[in-house]
């Protein structure tokens, strides 16, 4: 059974880096069709980073230059580097993966979510 869990989630204050990490068992990120998503109380579910086809990378524009995210660990792990961290970053992250379908280039289903670490950044 495929499970992915998020680690890394911290309070931290303005400034400050995190690396969160979403280990995959049972399935091997692919470099397409998995991303990073953000979640706050009251309010959708929102992209931070996501691969889409082929290999296509898209940063949600608050995050772009700041976050990046990268496979490891023989691609068993998806990782999303945080820095320079402000207190709009604060939120739930989720990592998604083994997307089954696409519009365009980008995924509108995933197949697999982690349960979420969680992150908060004070002023």
């Amino acid at each position: 059974q495929v499970r992915l869990v998020e680690s890394g989630g911290a309070s931290l204050q303005a400034g400050g880096s995190l690396n969160l990490t979403c280990l995959a068992s049972e399935f091997t990120f692919r470099g397409y069709g998995e991303g990073w998503y953000r979640q706050i109380p009251g309010k959708e579910r929102e992209a931070v980073v996501t691969i889409g086809l082929p290999g296509k990378i898209k940063f949600a524009e608050s995050t772009e230059g700041r976050f990046i995210m990268s496979r490891d660990n023989g691609d068993k792990t998806l990782t999303l580097q945080m820095n320079n961290l402000q207190p709009e970053d604060s939120g739930m992250y989720y990592c998604a993966a083994g997307c089954n379908a696409y519009t365009g280039s980008w995924c509108t289903r995933y197949q697999y979510w982690g349960q979420g670490t969680q992150v908060i950044v004070s002023a």
